[in-house]
């Protein structure tokens, strides 16, 4: 006989208890991904917290419960579920509570120092402010910047007095706008500084760090120098997996697409009133165009006054359009595109030619992007809303040079992960 407060459901004494624990932390961390439980700028906020905990729970109980062959037999006293949610998720809610409380404040946030003009200081000044993930004790600058205190100036400032009176966990410099008597200067004290243990990094270095992105001051003619191809562009074994994951994602998704071909054909009659799908000339790798197939979401002939950049409120777009858009629904035919070779499934979303050799012009750089195959999603698609301008443009490249130069596995992951969660709440395209 059962009672409401019996639970036996993941009991910890059986023979299988290991790996009941081991597939219950891998589905929280796969579904804590997908929800943004761990992403820093969110954990400030009790509402985002809270929003994504429960989603966690709620998934992981839902996969957890209907996944029997590899965790516990669903339990005879079906309450035994709900006490399971309230398990995974109330210690992982009070544990986030304890740590916005007390860890996440200021006083523990990394203690930095900036040196730079203040042209260069006030861009990175905004950004850490923007980013709330470090405290900012200081700048050293050739001119005060509105809105910020603790001011040195870099002509009468000694580094080593104000380093040593300072709890300092990292100095961040940039030389850009500095003469060279002004650097040999700097680096005089940037030494000894160097030698107490005092991390160092560059305006560059510290700006990949939290943006994800490389900086705008790669894209000038020493650009070589900073970005190169990932060592996975050579790894065999890494193009391998990719190209056997593309492909079997490819046959899943288009076999998903055939699924749901019947529905989205009457959508199109009804709200589009004009052909399904839509071939486009696209600029792929090595600058080879082809055809990219995808389903209309735009009114026919949208173009007729020539080609425009989509935005985001965009007039052209019909309102069963709109919502293949936002679930992405509108890419799924691209999965063909992957299988003949012309895409992978993560990589710069492929341009137009008309909008390629334009943004050439504007953006000398723009070209890096086609050293490796376009993909379906991308680190700056994930990353970026809609680029309808050409510093937009700028923006997403700097967010795909960053892919190429960092490609791996672990990072393909984060765009799968992004990308699911974009479709989940509706920010796509």
């Amino acid at each position: 006989m059962y009672t409401y407060f019996d639970y036996t459901y993941l009991d910890i004494n059986k023979p299988l208890a290991t790996q009941w624990l081991f597939v219950l932390v891998i589905y929280f961390l796969l579904f804590g991904e997908i929800f943004q439980l761990y992403n820093i700028s969110n954990s400030n906020d009790r509402f985002l917290v809270l929003k994504s905990i429960v989603l966690t729970a709620i998934s992981t109980t839902l996969f957890y419960v209907f996944s029997p062959y590899i965790t516990p037999s669903l339990p005879l006293n079906r309450l035994e579920i709900l006490y399971f949610f309230f398990i995974i998720s109330i210690p992982v809610l009070i544990w986030r509570f304890l740590y916005i409380a007390f860890l996440f404040s200021p006083k523990y946030f990394k203690n930095i120092i900036v040196i730079g003009s203040a042209v260069n200081s006030e861009a990175l000044l905004k950004l850490i402010k923007r980013k709330k993930m470090h405290k900012v004790l200081a700048y050293v600058s050739n001119n005060k910047i509105n809105g910020f205190e603790n001011y040195f100036n870099t002509l009468d400032v000694d580094l080593l007095t104000l380093v040593e009176n300072q709890p300092v966990s990292e100095l961040i410099v940039s030389t850009k706008g500095f003469s060279e008597e002004e650097i040999l200067d700097l680096n005089k004290h940037l030494i000894p500084l160097f030698k107490k243990g005092i991390n160092i990094k560059s305006f560059e270095k510290y700006y990949e760090e939290i943006t994800d992105s490389v900086p705008k001051e790669y894209l000038n003619n020493n650009f070589y120098q900073n970005i190169n191809f990932s060592q996975n562009n050579d790894n065999r074994f890494y193009l391998f997996v990719n190209t056997i994951i593309d492909s079997i994602v490819s046959i899943v998704g288009l076999v998903l697409l055939l699924g749901i071909l019947p529905i989205v054909f009457i959508g199109n009659l009804i709200g589009n009133r004009g052909p399904l799908f839509y071939f486009q000339d696209r600029v792929g790798k090595k600058g080879k165009t082809f055809k990219i197939v995808k389903l209309r979401s735009m009114v026919p002939n949208a173009e007729k006054n020539g080609a425009v950049w989509a935005s985001k409120n965009d007039s052209r777009i019909t309102l069963f359009g709109k919502f293949l858009r936002n679930t992405r629904l509108d890419e799924v035919p691209q999965f063909y595109n992957i299988l003949k070779g012309d895409m992978n499934l993560i990589g710069p979303r492929p341009e137009r030619p008309e909008f390629v050799k334009g943004l050439e012009e504007k953006i000398p750089f723009y070209g890096i992007r086609h050293v490796v195959r376009p993909g379906l999603t991308g680190w700056a698609q994930v990353n970026y809303p809609y680029a309808s301008t050409v510093e937009d443009q700028e923006t997403k490249l700097r967010y795909d040079l960053y892919y190429i130069k960092e490609r791996n596995f672990f990072l393909d992951f984060k765009i799968i992960i992004k990308t699911i969660t974009t479709v989940l709440f509706f920010r796509g395209q």
